[in-house]
């Protein structure tokens, strides 16, 4: 038995085994592990022994600190998951409430900016990731994941296995995207650090892949070097992929299956953000007779 292991209380460990059954997967697992241990530290004492007052009083303080919509609903989630699951005492949950998010449009970028931060990457490693990413509008959790055997150059596809919902769909593989790839392959092979079968993009030791940290490091230096001044991540070249996509007329539906989005109303997001169209539009001000 592993110092770490002997370490986990058994409180911990019941909660990892309800998620374990579940198959949540693991970044929902450290999300909501997480969410339980800055609760307990809070209330200073096992989380077990809360009270709903104390839960409220919880909610209370982290709307005072400032926390986000987004975060505090995913605190939320993973308390739920605690109370409800592992103690079965739903009932405490009863005064924490989740909040409305603000829906904000996505930064997007010109095709312009995206070829700079593509052209500033320091190595052909990252070239092909952020390539990949705006290319194949793929996520930077898609991105890391992928396989050398997920490449399919005869039918000119990417495989991407569970993805976000724990679902599999094939995406975009263009010619240049490909182009890109191979000049990868080539140069990890000659330097030994392309295991065959393994990873497309593996980390300092190969048997694992490059961590999302890792490639997030690199997009925001290279969009530094760039003189980007927007506010931009990795999934920024996602949104790009679908907004440029829709200027060029593609069919939203189409961008709904390349995108993997359950909903079309996910993906008609893009339409307030394609400029491209808004610019073609005819303002029924412009149409009115000369006076």
């Amino acid at each position: 038995m592993t110092q770490s292991t002997q370490a986990i209380s058994p409180l911990r460990q019941r909660m990892l085994d309800d998620m374990r059954m579940r198959k949540l997967s693991p970044k929902t697992q450290s999300d909501y592990i997480r969410a339980v241990r800055r609760f307990a530290e809070f209330l200073g004492r096992s989380p077990d022994t809360a009270t709903d007052e104390d839960l409220r009083l919880y909610q209370l303080f982290l709307v005072n600190y400032g926390i986000s919509a987004i975060s505090l609903n995913a605190t939320i989630n993973g308390l739920k998951f605690f109370f409800d699951v592992t103690l079965h005492r739903p009932e405490l949950m009863d005064k924490m409430q989740y909040v409305p998010v603000p829906h904000k449009l996505p930064v997007v970028l010109s095709c312009d900016e995206v070829a700079r931060i593509i052209a500033a990457t320091t190595s052909l490693k990252y070239r092909a990731a952020l390539s990949l990413a705006y290319g194949a509008g793929l996520r930077i959790s898609e991105v890391a994941a992928l396989k050398i055997s997920d490449i399919d150059s005869q039918r000119m596809v990417l495989r991407i296995e569970q993805g976000k919902g724990h679902k599999d769909r094939y995406a975009l593989l263009s010619p240049l995207m490909l182009d890109s790839l191979r000049a990868w392959w080539k140069f990890a092979r000659a330097q030994g650090k392309m295991p065959n079968g393994g990873w497309l993009f593996p980390g300092q030791n190969p048997i694992n892949p490059l961590s999302t940290r890792q490639i997030n490091r690199a997009f925001h230096a290279a969009a530094e070097a760039a003189h980007i001044d927007k506010r931009v991540s990795m999934h920024t070249l996602r949104h790009c992929f679908a907004t440029h996509l829709l200027e060029q007329r593609t069919d939203v539906r189409l961008i709904q299956v390349l995108l993997g989005h359950k909903k079309l109303e996910t993906t008609a997001l893009y339409t307030h953000v394609a400029t491209e169209i808004l610019r073609k539009v005819i303002s029924p001000l412009d149409a009115l007779p000369p006076s």
